[in-house]
């Protein structure tokens, strides 16, 4: 089967840099693509196509697309929310007694700073900086 030369799927869109969340194909790119697919006619011994038969295969994927689609802006969600908890967390500990580990020592003392870096929390005990893995224990301050 010869394909001419003028012969297209659709158009084609220039994306900027900016424009490009990533390399993940989005819902309407997938619905173009299958579009596409099905107006082509099918080469001898494929399904899908023009020829019908291979449209119930595009739906399942389309399905499958969107069920990943869903699970991913839940993980995002819950990723969101587990920052937020975990910062609620922190700024609930200042003025608190704390009992913290550098490794080698335990060091208690009462959280003077709440610090936020790159959405992680950290506390300021006794002039140096934890994470909130580091805290044993919490009590009210003596």
């Amino acid at each position: 089967m010869d394909i001419p030369a003028n012969f297209n799927i659709g158009t084609v869109k220039s994306i900027t840099d900016s424009q490009k969340k990533s390399n993940e194909l989005s819902t309407d790119d997938f619905l173009q693509i299958m579009a596409a697919t099905i107006k082509m006619p099918a080469m001898p011994g494929e399904s899908g196509g023009g020829s019908g038969g291979g449209e119930t295969d595009y739906l399942t994927q389309l399905a499958q697309f969107n069920m990943m689609d869903q699970l991913t802006n839940i993980s995002e969600k819950m990723n969101t929310d587990l920052l937020m908890n975990q910062q609620q967390q922190a700024l609930g500990l200042l003025g608190k007694e704390v009992k913290v580990t550098d490794e080698t020592n335990f060091i208690t003392g009462p959280v003077e700073k709440v610090r936020f870096d790159k959405g992680y929390a950290t506390i300021r005990v006794n002039g140096k900086d934890f994470y909130l893995n580091d805290i044993l224990e919490v009590g009210d301050q003596a």
